[in-house]
């Protein structure tokens, strides 16, 4: 699981991975037992062609509907991570260190560098730590919203 997707988790968003066809399983064929020569007329005769009947009319197999998508629906984020906050004083509206303390996920420089390269940080601002939180910030909230979260716009300006 990436490192979003454990936010997601934490904030009730987490979506459902498709389900994966089962992959066929072949079949193996059975050995041919072994013939004398005694019994090879009987069976060349066991083998020859029999008249057939008329075949019963076969009704055509609807090839599968793919899975209807299922639309995200909003959660209450903001209600979520507020409940989540209530008496740590952490301000998760300005302050990635804190929402990641508040989904009690790992806040550690590795782990912002991480989140920061998954969401596709610019170079330029992994090397200021100030600049990558500030853009790692207004990112998560971003993405927290395109999955369906209510992110309040004043937070995503």
């Amino acid at each position: 699981m990436n490192f979003f997707s454990k936010i997601l988790e934490k904030i009730g968003l987490r979506k459902e991975e498709p389900a994966k066809p089962a992959a066929p399983v072949a079949a193996t064929p059975a050995p041919k037992p072994a013939v004398d020569k005694g019994e090879k007329d009987n069976v060349a005769a066991a083998a020859a062609p029999k008249p057939v009947a008329p075949a019963q009319p076969v009704a055509p197999i609807a090839p599968a509907q793919p899975a209807k998508p299922v639309a995200i629906s909003e959660v209450d984020v903001v209600k979520n991570i507020e409940k989540l906050a209530a008496g740590s004083g952490l301000n998760w509206k300005v302050s990635i260190v804190d929402l990641l303390k508040i989904l009690d996920i790992d806040s550690s420089r590795e782990a912002r560098n991480a989140l920061a390269t998954e969401l596709g940080c610019p170079a330029d601002l992994m090397h200021d730590s100030a600049k990558m939180n500030v853009w790692l910030h207004k990112e998560v909230l971003r993405k927290i919203a395109e999955n369906g979260g209510n992110i309040p716009q004043d937070l995503l300006d």
